[in-house]
């Protein structure tokens, strides 16, 4: 026998005026039913991307920012919203980390780091090659910044993802149809 019980979670609610704007003013409370139904998942549509989150992200020629940082400390980006920053790190000396650190103006706080590694006994030295593939939320005034030392590197590229209100940013050049 269905049964038809009310939701009331202001989470979920949220959720559903962000996603599906038109139901804004609805007042009615959320129901769940035990009843099996089929989903058609119109989430991209309703974010207003016409793609899959995965696809979203997708590499553009005129969304992407490559960087290559040796020897210094570089902004890689400082555009409010979500960032993807991906690339490798190559780490070059047993005395040497690469790092990404954050700002938001005031202080800075190391949020991604690795170092090279001892092989063996000895000073034997390798560099160490490590992939990087994160999101980072930068609200107005943040910044990440990538940190390398004299024989190590971090090179990669950054896209904006999605704004601050978390709306998906659709590859460059991108049309839905």
């Amino acid at each position: 026998m269905a049964q038809i019980r009310s939701v009331v979670s202001e989470a979920l609610q949220s959720t559903v005026r962000r996603l599906l704007p038109s139901q804004q003013g609805f007042t009615e409370d959320l129901q769940a039913s035990n009843v099996i139904m089929p989903i058609i998942d119109l989430t991209p549509s309703a974010e207003g991307s016409g793609l899959p989150t995965d696809l979203a992200r997708a590499i553009a020629f005129g969304s992407q920012s490559a960087f290559d940082i040796q020897n210094t400390t570089t902004v890689v980006a400082n555009n409010a919203g979500f960032v993807r920053i991906f690339g490798v790190a190559n780490v070059g000396s047993l005395a040497e980390t690469v790092s990404f650190t954050m700002s938001d103006g005031l202080s800075t706080k190391t949020v991604w780091k690795t170092e090279s590694f001892n092989y063996g006994s000895g000073n034997i030295e390798a560099t160490t090659q490590v992939p990087f593939d994160f999101i980072v939320y930068l609200n107005s005034g943040d910044s990440i910044s990538g940190v390398a030392g004299a024989v190590s590197s971090l090179t990669g590229s950054s896209r904006v993802v999605a704004d601050v209100n978390g709306n998906i940013t659709n590859p460059d050049g991108f049309v839905s149809q």
